[in-house]
């Protein structure tokens, strides 16, 4: 007979590091509460309390940061940085995110040839067999009490909506909670695990307090129906939309743990065993560790990646390319009022990588000074500094307008002067630069004079007045095509075309592929008051 006994299981999870190894951002200087050297302290210390613990890494590490562009583009020698990083910190497993496809299939396989650790995709299949494509889709973990935990791997099936399709040949993405489904159930009847664990990069398509809605049900995100329909899950590490978040849903405690390596997600499983011997599953609880001033970069990691940090760096500032005629953004509050060289080379791109007849995009803060003479890809991190994608949505004439109406309350008269300004509504609790955006491919004219909701005082397509009930491709970036920044008016709108590349590496291609960039400005918009 055996004395009733109690044991706790953590498992720790990172999860969209997106190539965070070092604590930068890549735009300026000083150390950021972020980054894998900096998850390694957080790490470290939940080891000191439980040797044991699981660590799981939940996709999107391969690509995201100017480094790993570097590697991927101009270095690719030795042993993958981000296998280097999950061999040395002790990894148990991993699972591929969306974000791993951008690179290639061959540089992808060689990461994970390179890992120590496997890489679980239940629902990531080869066309030829339909076998698992990258191994295998679960492991089980043996605890030092004998308990067994069994992780299984799945990553969003919507990848083929976005990724270049030569990047992904010969791969088939099964829907994941039907996978999900399908292997938890086998996994319980064959393994008999104490506890299962699906780790699945993609997010919750439904407030997880509420269940409502909180996007359109596409099957991008499914982490809501897996908790919630699926039976014999005890835990669901989550990814892909960048959330902060933790809890407990229909008996599955979740967790996700933002990106750039700001958290780490901490799980615990609390087990009991009675006098037949048999460990069972008691509380579960799940919170999120945050990166904060008090935490320091381990020094070893740093130091391991210290030569292609070095090379990074100089690299971002080496010139790329050169500026012809005037990109230079003196005054970004002037640069608002009317059409200006250096918005109409990102509308210019997007339009043109994306085939899109429109585009709209911002000067996201007040630090943007656009480019002059040589361009360096520093300048280009630090004028589009948001990790944005591209999206190309399918809008009518009256959505444009209506989106047009929402830029025009950035702006305010002065009651005492009369003077243009920018509103409190943009200003306050914090600065909502980059929730204004300038558009090509349309003219138009805003006239602050006016009430708000009725300062479009021309918008013309073709010379033409524009046909409230014709549909129009515009391409703009990831958070506005989500509605961000309140644009109701985007939300749920048909998604034409989706490219998962960052900005950052699609200006900077395009700035490579050309040499020389020249300064156009059609004027095709301004701001009058």
């Amino acid at each position: 007979m055996h004395a009733q006994e109690e044991a706790i299981v953590t498992i720790l999870s990172t999860s969209d590091v997106h190539g965070h190894l070092y604590p930068t951002d890549y735009r300026g200087p000083g150390d950021k509460p972020l980054g894998m050297a900096k998850l390694s302290t957080l790490i470290a210390r939940e080891r000191r309390a439980n040797p044991a613990a699981l660590l799981l890494d939940n996709g999107d590490l391969l690509q995201g940061t100017p480094f790993m562009y570097h590697y991927a583009k101009y270095d690719g020698t030795g042993v993958h940085p981000a296998a280097r990083a999950l061999n040395a910190l002790g990894y148990d497993a991993a699972v591929p995110g969306n974000h791993e496809f951008n690179y290639g299939l061959d540089l992808l396989r060689r990461a994970i040839s390179d890992t120590s650790c496997p890489w679980l995709s239940a629902n990531i299949r080869s066309e030829a067999d339909g076998q698992p494509a990258f191994g295998q889709p679960y492991r089980v973990f043996t605890m030092p009490q004998g308990i067994r935990i069994a992780v299984l791997g799945a990553t969003t099936s919507y990848i083929p909506n976005w990724e270049e399709p030569a990047h992904i040949e010969g791969l088939a993405f099964e829907d994941a909670a039907a996978s999900i489904r399908r292997w938890v159930a086998r996994i319980r009847e064959k393994e008999r695990p104490d506890a299962v664990v699906v780790s699945y990069h993609g997010g919750f398509e439904r407030d997880p307090a509420t269940g409502e809605p909180t996007e359109p049900l596409t099957g991008e995100n499914q982490g809501y129906e897996i908790c919630a329909d699926i039976p014999g899950i005890d835990v669901l590490l989550t990814g892909h939309q960048h959330r902060l978040l933790a809890g407990e849903l229909n008996g599955v405690a979740y967790a996700q743990p933002g990106s750039a390596g700001e958290a780490l997600a901490r799980v615990e499983l609390r087990f009991e065993r009675g006098d037949d011997g048999v460990w069972r599953l008691g509380r579960k609880s799940a919170r999120l560790l945050r990166v904060d001033a008090s935490v320091e970069a381990d020094a070893a990691l740093l130091a391991m990646f210290e030569e292609g940090e070095r090379k990074t760096q100089a690299w971002l500032d080496q010139p790329i390319g050169t500026a012809e005629g005037d990109l230079s953004i003196a005054d970004p509050f002037l640069a608002r009022q009317a059409d200006h060289a250096f918005t109409e080379f990102v509308n210019r791109v997007q339009m043109e990588v994306t085939g899109a007849e429109l585009s709209c995009a911002a000067i996201f803060t007040n630090e943007a000074r656009g480019f002059a003479g040589a361009i360096t890809m520093r300048d280009v991190v630090s004028n589009y500094i948001y990790p944005n994608t591209l999206k190309v949505v399918r809008l009518s004439g009256r959505d444009i307008r209506a989106a047009l109406e929402k830029n025009a309350a950035y702006f305010a008269l002065d009651e005492a002067t009369g003077a243009l300004r920018v509103s409190d509504a943009y200003l306050e609790p914090k600065p909502q630069h980059f929730n204004y955006d300038m558009w090509e491919g349309i003219e138009y004219v805003l006239d602050v004079s006016k009430p708000e909701g009725e300062r479009v005082a021309k918008l013309l397509y073709g010379g033409e007045p524009l046909d409230p009930d014709a549909d129009f491709d515009v391409a703009m970036n990831s958070y506005r095509a989500g509605g961000g920044g309140n644009f109701d008016m985007l939300k749920d709108k048909p998604v034409v075309r989706d490219l998962p590349t960052d900005m950052t590496e699609i200006l900077a291609d395009y700035i490579l592929a050309r040499g020389t960039i020249v300064a156009t400005c059609d004027r095709n918009w301004k701001v009058v008051y």
